[in-house]
């Protein structure tokens, strides 16, 4: 990225109001509704996840933009946990328990993708190996900031507006700082092989947690009780992507095709005109920006 396409980063203070937001906040549509609420069960843990590893790289960090960029980030994404938080503490008011699949959660990344209590050069490897799972997260959390930004068959559809903004804001910012993850991973070590290793780990584990996740929260959903949708199948996934309610499978696959590419760079895909373009009118941001006071009930 060049300095004249560097944005500079910053942490948004919004909040949301979800006091009155259905299970189904895609009316009608507790699949997809539910599909999309996994972010709510990743990335709460997973976001302060991604904070504590890039504020342990930054003192690693010799290039004064960069180090810029990754503070940036640390900020965006500290805001995008607690949004995300606020989400799932709706979720669980509402009845919806999935205290286990949160703990599996928190184990995946408190735990198996923790410190290990290493030292010098195995804690810096381990480090940038984390930092390389990151990159590659975070190329799948552009690709559904990009899709968000441009679903207009969600609005379409009736879809609540105080989650869509959720949604939109956080996509947004993904877009925003797209590149950050992977100008970190280059400045550190930028392996490909690794970086391939990396995509071939986080790709499939996010696939499963994500199907898991949507499994469990349909079948836990009060509102469904009785139901036939509080089983999961592929064809209700199928049919809810053909109607733009949720991201389809070639939009993954063709994102994985773009990662694997040896000249790949995340600056080379995503509109951040649109991510600019919906900050400045996302309701959200702009009472964040302005210093309003926002409505608030369970966000953080």
């Amino acid at each position: 990225m060049t300095d004249d396409d560097r944005i500079a980063l910053h942490a948004r203070d919004v909040s949301f109001d979800f006091s009155t937001l259905r299970t189904d906040w895609i009316p009608g549509e507790p699949f997809a509704s539910h599909l999309i609420d996994v972010l709510h069960l990743l990335l709460p843990e997973g976001e302060r996840w991604f904070v504590e590893v890039f504020s342990r790289a930054l003192p690693l960090v010799h290039d004064d933009a960069l180090a810029e960029d990754v503070r940036g980030f640390i900020g965006q994404e500290a805001m995008h946990a607690s949004s995300h938080q606020g989400a799932l503490d709706h979720l669980i008011d509402a009845g919806v328990d999935v205290s286990r699949y949160v703990e599996q959660v928190e184990w995946i990344f408190n735990d198996l993708l923790g410190d290990r209590g290493l030292t010098g050069d195995e804690a810096r490897e381990w480090l940038v190996e984390r930092v390389g799972l990151i990159a590659a997260i975070e190329h799948f959390t552009a690709v559904l900031g990009e899709w968000i930004l441009h679903s207009p068959e969600l609005d379409a559809a009736g879809a609540d507006p105080q989650m869509l903004d959720m949604l939109r804001w956080h996509g947004a910012e993904e877009v925003e700082h797209r590149s950050v993850a992977h100008d970190l991973y280059v400045h550190l070590d930028g392996r490909y092989l690794r970086r391939v290793r990396a995509m071939a780990i986080s790709g499939p584990a996010l696939a499963k947690l994500w199907g898991n996740g949507t499994r469990q929260l349909c079948a836990r959903d009060p509102r469904l009780r009785g139901t036939p949708q509080r089983r999961v199948r592929l064809r209700d996934y199928l049919r809810a992507s053909r109607r733009g309610l949720v991201p389809g499978p070639w939009l993954f696959a063709r994102a994985v095709l773009a990662y694997l590419h040896p000249r790949f760079h995340p600056a080379h895909h995503g509109d951040t005109d649109a991510a600019v373009a919906y900050l400045a009118r996302s309701p959200a941001a702009r009472r964040a920006e302005d210093g309003g006071t926002p409505d608030v009930a369970g966000a953080g």
